[in-house]
């Protein structure tokens, strides 16, 4: 299914929520927000939410630094 990230078109496996997509991508959970339709996702929630086609997600991942 097609998907938008971050103004990109991706295509991604069907059935897949917000955990399996961050995985794909080598993104660690604790460090990262997602907005799906113009929704935060709760972090407690990457699992439970399933993707859809159609979608538009906004990742960001935050670097610390000193």
């Amino acid at each position: 299914m097609e998907i938008t990230i971050n103004g990109e078109a991706r295509f991604i496996r069907q059935p897949a929520s917000v955990a399996d997509l961050l995985t794909v991508l080598s993104l660690d959970t604790r460090k990262v927000a997602v907005e799906r339709n113009l929704e935060i996702v709760p972090r407690s929630a990457y699992a439970a939410t399933a993707l859809a086609a159609g979608d538009t997600l906004e990742i960001v991942h935050f670097i610390g630094g000193g």
